[in-house]
């Protein structure tokens, strides 16, 4: 069965070799698979996935967010993804790997120390990844969030500097809330490390609701010297759906992931979760453009002018897309390239360990579109613009 063609755009996107070249593309849902809650490996239980990347071999790895003290020691994986044209057919987890501190013991499998959240493969074949670490009232038992490198094996390899401005004080009058920092993570071309936090420092306003939205800081991290250098606003819109009446806990809505098109272009994926109702996932082209403000000198971004990153919403996967229904998708990726040539992309889910939850995976052909002459490219620019009103107010 042919998949579907969904949506069009223009994006620079990153080609295998590493170089940056402008394409237009659309993405096709080729399927999903999913793990089940339980599923264990070695005798702990997989799940937690927030983060995957694909390694030059092929294979890929990914990391769980359990931050110790829940289901054993915070660890990465390596997988085996089965999937072609004709849709998903499997998942093997091929490897199980502690991360391990600097003093090279690994992290305690019975307390919380760090909260694992994104991961990338690094130019040199080691990882990138970050942690949103552990917020608690106790000094003692607060942990900072950090953006580190390490070996396939786990073991430490240095800290990038990442602001203090992230740091959690109170979680309250200023610096990073609990639970809301580090998760996107992304490499460009050049090689230039991206994070972001998932929702608004406390010194830079609210977090998202149902009738405001925030912003967050996406912040480049020096691959030579390890240190941060500019930083870019990222605008959150509010939380497009409600939970139901009497939900235990209200919706949210965060930015967990950045994956680069270029070296000033990303995909974000936008994640909001309504108690009762489900997931609303959305596909995000945003660039840092020749006007952007460089933020890192702005204290508090509450009533500052600057000019954010922009912003254009590419796909709208609203609780149940084409047969699948959408679960926490944390995590994105380039995936291999298909017998017809076209490259691929993929999603994956972090099940919260939850019962209620599975480990989802899905992939999406990326099918190039040739570049017409100017006068051709003019009118299909408005086409596209038309078939995208149109397929939103089919979804309205």
């Amino acid at each position: 069965m042919q998949p579907t063609l969904v949506t069009l755009f223009t994006v620079a996107l990153a080609a295998s070799t590493g170089a940056a070249q402008a394409a237009s593309f659309g993405l096709s849902l080729i399927g999903a698979h999913a793990l089940p809650t339980g599923t264990l490996f070695e005798g702990v239980e997989f799940g937690g996935i927030s983060a995957i990347d694909r390694a030059s071999d092929g294979s890929y790895y990914a990391i769980s967010d359990d931050r110790g003290g829940e289901r054993g020691t915070p660890r990465f994986y390596n997988l085996s993804l089965d999937y072609d044209g004709d849709g998903f057919h499997g998942v093997t987890i091929n490897s199980q790997v502690n991360m391990k501190r600097p003093d090279g013991s690994t992290f305690p499998a019975t307390s919380r120390t760090v909260d694992p959240e994104g991961l990338r493969v690094a130019p040199n074949g080691n990882l990138y990844w970050s942690s949103e670490g552990n917020f608690n009232t106790n000094p003692a038992l607060r942990f900072q969030p950090f953006v580190r490198e390490m070996g396939t094996d786990g073991s430490f390899v240095r800290e990038f500097a990442t602001p203090a401005m992230f740091n959690y004080v109170d979680s309250a009058s200023t610096g990073g809330r609990s639970n809301k920092l580090f998760e996107a993570l992304t490499v460009t071309p050049n090689g230039t490390v991206y994070t972001a936090n998932e929702d608004a420092l406390v010194q830079d306003g609210n977090i998202t609701t149902l009738s405001s939205g925030s912003v967050v800081r996406v912040t480049a991290l020096d691959p030579v010297t390890g240190a941060a250098g500019a930083q870019y606003a990222y605008a959150l819109p509010p939380i497009p759906v409600n939970a139901v009446s009497g939900a235990p806990f209200g919706p949210d809505n965060g930015l967990p992931e950045l994956l680069a098109l270029s070296d000033t272009s990303f995909l974000a994926v936008e994640r909001a979760f309504a108690f009762g109702v489900g997931n609303t996932i959305r596909l995000v082209e945003s660039h840092i453009e020749p006007g952007t403000t460089d933020v890192s000198g702005i204290a508090s971004l509450v009533g500052a002018s600057y000019t954010p990153m922009s912003r254009e919403v590419l796909l709208d996967m609203a609780i149940s897309f084409q047969g699948v229904t959408m679960d926490n998708i944390e995590g994105a990726t380039w995936g291999h390239t298909l017998a017809n040539g076209n490259r691929t992309l993929l999603l994956v889910a972090d099940n919260n360990f939850s019962g209620t939850q599975v480990t989802q995976f899905i992939a999406f052909e990326v099918t190039p579109v040739p570049v017409p002459a100017p006068w051709v490219f003019l009118l299909s620019g408005v086409a596209a613009v038309a078939t995208r009103r149109r397929l939103r107010g089919a979804r309205d």
